[in-house]
């Protein structure tokens, strides 16, 4: 099996086909394939070199263009997903696993004191819904899935699914069966 790079890797989980750069150019079309495009080229190069200059730049008109809040410092696995082009708020200090799934109006954030004072750390294989909440220094396990409108500021054990708000843990076994497609 030929090396992948992270890129053909997070487009991989868009269409589940290994795609060539002129490949990945004619995707771009799509904003959430472009984002994660220019985030990967902005995490690639140091910040202070010229191309770093350069990618960090566009990411920045891209966050605002359309509204993905996600910076290069931001720790996140190969097969990356965002499901949806909507308003989208990652703490640059958060971690991500690989072939996580990420839907609109997600917050993943910081929280500034108490007893879960920190950052999210989110596993493998995580499926997080439209408008899902997840805030402090929590833990999200292996195969969990987050369900739209939910809000998680508790770690969340592998194998779970989380509803509601505030979120219950169900275990499932099989909890992102379906939604988390083409791993990389």
């Amino acid at each position: 099996m030929p090396e992948y790079s992270v890129i053909q890797k997070d487009f991989y989980r868009e269409s589940g086909k290994w795609l060539s750069t002129l490949g990945i150019w004619k995707k771009c079309i799509n904003p959430n394939l472009h984002y994660i495009y220019v985030l990967r080229k902005a995490q690639k190069y140091n910040k202070k070199s010229i191309p770093g200059i350069f990618w960090r730049l566009a990411l920045r008109h891209y966050q605002i263009k359309y509204g993905f809040q996600i910076y290069p410092e931001t720790q996140i696995g190969e097969g990356f997903y965002l499901g949806h082009w909507g308003t989208l708020v990652i703490n640059p200090k958060a971690k991500i696993g690989k072939n996580c799934n990420i839907a609109q109006g997600v917050t993943i954030g910081q929280q500034n004191r108490g007893k879960n004072e920190g950052y999210p750390v989110i596993g493998d294989e995580v499926w997080i819904g439209p408008n899902a909440v997840i805030v402090g220094n929590v833990n999200i396990g292996n195969n969990v899935l987050i369900a739209p409108n939910s809000y998680v500021n508790f770690d969340v054990p592998a194998d779970s699914m989380i509803m509601g708000n505030p979120g219950k843990i169900y275990p499932k076994s099989n909890a992102t069966e379906g939604y988390i497609n083409h791993k990389v």
